[in-house]
């Protein structure tokens, strides 16, 4: 299918990640030019240097380091996805510390309300944008243990669609996808943990975990970001220009609520 986005420019945050980096190839095959950014400079070299696109350093969890990254690649961005983020710490809700809530929140949440400012603005004035943020089933289905990154994700799908309620008929388009236990670097480093933890392997810890944690994700595996980002992509696009303020997840039955 073609997108019909070529010709377009897209930021893509979180760019060094699993996630980030099947987004920004299908967006490159349509045509798009690609920026990535990520706080690992290592990283994010050596993605961009394998698929030919553009990448800036930052950090994006802070005024300041928002700040200098626009000051560097400017807000001339008609698509902009935001895959940053972290799972934060885990355990007892009533135990997490204000250095655990200010790590998630600040990564997780207010990096998309500083980089929103920069780039909304602009779309509404061209009167054609794109912002697909990547939540998480935990906005739907929050577990316990993880209760700094259910609600920052929880916060980011609100803010979405109040973006979306405030401004869609301005042509900027917002919507948000939601991934459940994906194949990334993120969710490899909670499996080795578990195994650690567990003195067990790494594939006993995954198998474990979804049945235990994940009892309504029928589909018995971890997902695959070829998975998730066509969902992303197609958002992007022209040919889903009916759709705002959504949350699509793609969970493999993680969610064991209906989607209304």
């Amino acid at each position: 299918m073609d997108l019909d986005i070529k010709g377009k420019r897209a930021l893509i945050t979180g760019g060094s990640g699993g996630i980030g980096i099947e987004t920004a190839k299908i967006l490159k095959d349509e045509g798009v030019g690609i920026v990535l950014t990520d706080v690992d400079e290592d990283k994010l070299r050596a993605v961009c240097d394998d698929l030919g696109v553009e990448g800036q350093v930052a950090d994006l969890s802070t005024v300041e380091g928002v700040e200098e990254f626009f000051d560097s690649v400017g807000t001339a961005f008609d698509i902009w996805v935001h895959a940053a983020g972290v799972t934060g710490a885990k355990g007892d809700p009533l135990k997490m510390t204000e250095e655990d809530w200010d790590h998630a929140l600040n990564i997780d949440f207010m990096s998309s309300v500083r980089i929103a400012r920069h780039l909304a603005p602009q779309m509404c004035q061209r009167h054609w944008g794109r912002i697909v943020f990547v939540t998480s089933e935990n906005v739907a289905q929050p577990y316990p243990e993880e209760t700094v990154y259910n609600a920052s994700k929880s916060a980011l799908l609100s803010f979405a669609k109040s973006i979306a309620m405030q401004h869609s008929g301005k042509g900027l388009l917002v919507n948000c996808v939601a991934p459940a236990f994906i194949e990334t670097p993120m969710t490899d480093g909670m499996m080795e943990q578990r195994a650690e933890d567990m003195g067990v392997s790494f594939d006993e810890a995954v198998e474990s975990f979804l049945e235990e944690e994940r009892p309504y994700l029928v589909l018995k595996r971890r997902g695959q970001v070829e998975e998730v980002a066509p969902t992303i992509a197609l958002l992007c696009s022209n040919r889903a220009t009916f759709t705002t303020g959504s949350n699509y997840r793609v969970d493999g039955g993680a969610v064991g609520s209906i989607n209304i």
